[in-house]
């Protein structure tokens, strides 16, 4: 008895845990599988698809690379600098210490987004630098769908002309 106890159990669990056959009126579909590059950026994503043309991602480029080259992203740990000498006057320790390129790519970069114009700059800025997708972009701006992507071709416009990209 113990034996049927047991087997009749094992059955009840497989009932249970859906480990039994399942009826043939029922097709399971094949998994799917997605390959997805986490590295690419949503304005390479426009590109690779034709929405952007390659003047406009060579700006778009460009502005990006004067972004991070002027370390203009806000900083998300902690700051390794070494504490201010015990010698020095309470307002020169708080100097930050700038290379000539950053202070150049700060200054492209800012001339590029006033090129761009005030109404354009933000829809810019959030998918070229900051690597948002044009639809989390188009919310966060409180814009319609698919509203953005001429926004973001309009600025790119502008931006390679700054940048004179032919």
């Amino acid at each position: 008895m113990e034996k049927q106890r047991n087997g009749r159990l094992l059955a009840e669990r497989a009932i249970d845990s859906d480990e039994a056959p399942r009826s043939r009126s029922r097709r399971s579909r094949p998994a799917r599988s997605v390959t997805v590059n986490l590295a690419e950026s949503p304005l390479g994503w426009l590109h690779s698809r034709g929405l952007v043309n390659d003047r406009q991602f060579d700006a778009g480029e460009r502005l990006r690379a004067d972004w991070e080259r002027g370390q203009l992203a806000p900083r998300i740990t902690m700051s390794w600098d070494a504490a201010p000498v015990s010698g020095r006057r309470v307002g020169s320790g708080g100097a930050v210490d700038l290379s000539g390129s950053q202070i150049d790519a700060k200054l492209r970069f800012h001339a590029a987004i006033d090129a761009a114009g005030p109404g354009l700059a933000d829809i810019l800025w959030r998918v070229v630098c900051s690597g948002e997708g044009m639809r989390e972009a188009e919310t966060a701006l409180g814009w319609p769908a698919r509203a953005g992507k001429l926004v973001l071709t309009l600025a790119l416009d502008r931006v390679a002309d700054y940048y004179r990209v032919a």
